[in-house]
């Protein structure tokens, strides 16, 4: 198998807890020819989407500096690989529009990791809407008073987030009697000139939220993210403590409705983010979690991840 890992620069990547790493090093310990390079570096020549990547050794290592090491660059047809991972990070702006629409012209000729139809048109907080029966009371709205009126019909505590948020980034929980709930409110917002998504609040957010990692609709593992102290949020990289976690009925009821969608959408690799038995996120631009759950249960998660693409990638050339 021949690879290219579309990632933010090497040396920027949190090697303790990186999925995108994670990945990497399985595939060069099964002796796979791992290729990297960054959006910046797609481009096409006429309808052939192209790439200037460079091949990556990768080892496993603390920092970087150690893990990888970079042959020269050169211009390569995704068409040459089996399989193209997208794993950048976060935000859905101009620049990786573009490069989705570069992307479409390997479909068919290579594995997507994931596919860019599915990144466009699938807000990762906007999709679970889709499923309402799943997913705690929501509204997304430029209204502060609207705001307002939501988090008193939610009996006054209520959660807002960016429509294009990620990371945790923008995340607030609004309670009554919070003096700074209006200001919360207003730049939430942005004075009427961004979309919010609000929530009702869960208790169960303070127990944490579960991040279930499926692959090609199947789940390989999940963890629990536990916020940490005087902290509302449990992603990892803010604090968040990652605690063993197992899949339950609910968990396995929500997976059964959201996986024939992300098959549909060509989403190889998911993460859905579940709070008390709720479904408040569906990752899909690079969902982390791998090396934790790895950790937690002491086995390989990468393992049954790269099957998966290797099953896929045989039969992905049209």
């Amino acid at each position: 198998m021949k690879i290219l890992c579309i990632v933010d620069p090497l040396e920027r990547l949190g090697l303790a807890g990186d999925t995108s790493y994670a990945l990497m090093l399985e595939a060069a310990t099964r002796g796979w020819d791992v290729w990297t390079c960054q959006i910046e570096h797609l481009g096409l020549t006429g309808a052939d989407a192209v790439a200037d990547a460079c091949q990556t050794s990768v080892v496993l290592a603390e920092t970087p500096a150690g893990a990888f090491r970079l042959g020269a660059r050169q211009p390569t047809r995704l068409a040459d690989f089996d399989a193209v991972l997208m794993r950048k990070d976060p935000p859905v702006d101009v620049s990786y529009l573009h490069a989705t629409w570069i992307l479409d012209h390997a479909r068919g000729k290579t594995l997507l990791v994931n596919d860019p139809r599915g990144l466009r048109e699938l807000n990762e907080h906007l999709a679970v809407l889709r499923f309402p029966a799943l997913t705690p009371a929501t509204i997304v709205t430029r209204s502060a008073d609207r705001l307002r009126q939501f988090q008193a019909e939610q009996g006054g505590a209520i959660v807002v987030k960016p429509v294009d948020g990620y990371g945790g980034l923008g995340i607030f929980v609004v309670r009554d009697g919070d003096p700074n709930a209006s200001s919360i409110i207003e730049t939430s917002i942005g004075a009427g000139t961004r979309w919010t998504l609000a929530q009702r609040y869960l208790p169960a957010a303070v127990d944490g939220d579960k991040r279930i990692i499926l692959v090609d609709g199947e789940p390989v593992g999940a963890v629990l993210r536990v916020p940490g102290n005087a902290e509302a949020r449990g992603n990892l990289h803010v604090g968040g403590r990652a605690v063993r976690s197992e899949l339950d009925a609910r968990d396995r009821e929500i997976i059964a409705a959201v996986a024939p969608m992300m098959r549909a959408n060509g989403q190889i690799l998911v993460g859905l983010d579940v709070i008390g038995g709720m479904l408040t996120e569906i990752n899909i631009t690079s969902p982390t979690g791998v090396q934790h759950v790895s950790r937690l249960e002491q086995r390989n998660v990468a393992a049954p991840i790269l099957d998966a693409f290797a099953r896929l990638a045989a039969t992905a050339k049209a």
